[in-house]
């Protein structure tokens, strides 16, 4: 009998995390690496964030809190889905957890049993299915198109459910493509969840507030209310208000599922951070000006990188309507030699040859579920990406 658990067989390490430990050990080698792996904005928190934070440890608000949240963050978090969702939800309804990753891992560990299934569109966030086969439940691929903008089709939805479907998990906009969907494109996936009343739907939108032009958020209870009952709205503060390192996710759904989840975080590790949720409370409540200056800033990288990228050889670039990702086509890279005489034949090849020849950090696509592409973070500097971007197109260049 082993010691590690046959759980451990089932998952695989987060290819975003190992590729951004690479990046680090050759900088710390002494190499010239740029790394556009991390899925982290490089803005600081805002202040009137950090000042509440403050003015909570001065308060002494540095106790135990309740499993699923204090009360001031829970009333915000129902107060901002009224605002900016149209949706109603008693304070009751919401939970807050140490990042949205537990609320996502604990709804799955409150609601699946062997062999329950859950549709996961490709590309997907890397997480997702590790954490399906970690609670035991087993996933089920649904690929995407470039030519539909990497945006799930309500035909192969259709034929994906079957009477063992719990789930289904949507993320828009999209970590890795930066997809998101519009109203009337939403409108046609929940028509098909609303022919199948046994599938859940676990919406993921972290992203929310980063859509660019303009393009106007939707999230599926919103497109329609038949679905309220059965959907688990996830969202948090790491991506639009900078706090990644204050770990805090928070969902609002049915009581029951609340509830269900509430017990299972009570085992784990009850509840988040009381200085972060006081901070959290500033960031739902308080002044919103930031957004812009966050949006434009993230908008203007998009695009240059997006331009930069589709005049760089043998690649195809689309435009992402939010998040701080793109998900470029490398297909036409396959096959091709790079000066140091390797074969490319996977995209995982051309991220690894890229950084070795150029030192430029990227996510192969086959660790989201679907390739030949690579995940770009435009998450830094202009000069950083247009340094980095450079270095792409010399790379591809030199392929022969």
């Amino acid at each position: 009998m082993g010691f590690l658990s046959d759980a451990l067989s089932r998952i695989k390490p987060s290819a975003t995390i190992v590729i951004t430990q690479k990046a680090r050990d050759l900088k710390a080698q002494g190499r010239d690496v740029i790394s556009l792996s991390v899925g982290e904005p490089d803005f600081d928190t805002p202040d009137n964030i950090k000042e509440a934070a403050i003015a909570a440890i001065r308060r002494g608000e540095t106790k135990y809190t309740p499993v699923s949240g204090i009360v001031p963050l829970r009333e915000a978090i129902a107060r901002k889905f009224k605002r900016e969702n149209g949706l109603d939800y008693k304070p009751s309804q919401t939970i807050v957890s140490t990042g949205g990753k537990q609320v996502i891992y604990n709804a799955l560990l409150a609601t699946l049993n062997p062999g329950d299934e859950v549709i996961i569109p490709t590309p997907y966030w890397v997480s997702y299915p590790e954490m399906v086969g970690l609670c035991g439940g087993k996933a089920v691929f649904v690929d995407t198109t470039m030519e539909h903008n990497f945006k799930l089709q309500p035909e192969p939805l259709e034929r994906a459910i079957t009477p063992k479907t719990k789930w289904i998990i949507l993320n828009s906009p999209s970590n890795p493509t930066g997809a998101a969907y519009t109203r009337e494109e939403m409108k046609a996936i929940t028509d098909v969840l609303m022919r199948h009343p046994h599938v859940w739907v676990l919406t993921d939108d972290m992203y929310e507030h980063l859509t660019y032009g303009d393009f106007e958020f939707v999230t599926p209870a919103q497109v329609e209310p038949g679905l309220y009952d059965r959907t688990l709205t996830m969202n948090g503060v790491s991506k639009a208000y900078a706090m990644t390192g204050w770990r805090i996710g928070y969902a609002a759904g049915p009581d029951q599922l609340i509830k269900a989840m509430d017990f299972v975080q009570g085992q784990q590790t009850s509840g988040a951070a009381s200085i972060s949720q006081w901070a959290a409370v500033e960031a739902l409540d308080g002044p919103q000006d930031h957004l812009p200056r966050f949006k434009k800033a993230f908008e203007e990288r998009r695009d240059l990188v997006v331009s930069m990228l589709n005049q760089a050889k043998y690649l195809k670039c689309p435009m992402p309507e939010g998040a701080f990702y793109v998900y470029p086509s490398c297909a036409e890279a396959m096959g091709k030699t790079t000066p140091s005489g390797k074969v490319l034949r996977t995209d995982e090849d051309f991220v690894s040859e890229l950084l070795e020849a150029e030192g430029v950090a990227a996510v192969h696509g086959s660790a989201f579920g679907l390739g030949p592409n690579f995940r770009i973070s435009y998450a830094t500097s202009n000069a950083a990406l247009e340094d980095a971007c450079n270095r792409i197109q010399r790379f591809c260049g030199s392929l022969r």
